[in-house]
């Protein structure tokens, strides 16, 4: 019987964060946003504020910042925005983000259509990218009783070393044009 409890207590060890990160996905827990196939088939008229954020951690060198702070849309119209990244450091290196929006019970409802955060960015030294955001508010927001007083979303990202770094395509090609010479 003890060995069945370890090896249960092990097995929800090991499915915590799977089902930790399903549960922010469906549920928008901690302004976790949602990722959508298609824009929304309906645009009402309540408008809806989406400001921008951009950080790094120290220690990735880089610049990182949205190209416009703020945006007006109706809820269920698509809107885009970029965000501009840097690498001012002399090295290349890769960042990964972590995305939220506030405040945090919106999050259900700020669907994605297109994202640089669901992929590592490589960046070669003094590159600098545009990395664009394609969403919509969901209108079934205007439903909800708890949201009907919010007025602005803040879509918020921070940027962090890669854990497993790889080599920029530039960098990558520097390599092979080396390779080729010896």
């Amino acid at each position: 019987m003890c060995g069945g409890i370890f090896f249960a207590m092990v097995g929800l060890a090991y499915a915590a964060v799977p089902l930790y990160n399903l549960l922010c996905q469906v549920t928008g827990f901690g302004g976790t946003t949602q990722r959508a196939e298609q824009a929304s088939e309906e645009i009402i008229a309540r408008k809806i504020t989406v400001r921008f954020d951009g950080n790094v951690t120290p220690g990735l060198g880089w610049d990182f910042r949205p190209e416009h702070r703020t945006v007006t849309l109706n809820m269920g119209e698509t809107g885009q925005m970029a965000y501009v990244a840097t690498n001012i450091g002399s090295n290349p290196s890769v960042g990964t983000s972590v995305f939220n929006v506030a405040p945090f019970e919106a999050g259900v409802y700020f669907n994605k259509l297109e994202c640089f955060c669901f992929t590592e960015q490589p960046l070669a030294a003094g590159e600098s990218v545009n990395m664009p955001v394609v969403f919509f508010v969901d209108p079934a927001m205007d439903k909800d009783p708890e949201l009907k007083h919010v007025t602005e979303i803040t879509l918020s990202y921070t940027f962090y070393p890669a854990e497993t770094p790889v080599k920029p395509v530039a960098a990558k090609s520097e390599d092979a044009a080396a390779a080729n010479r010896l």
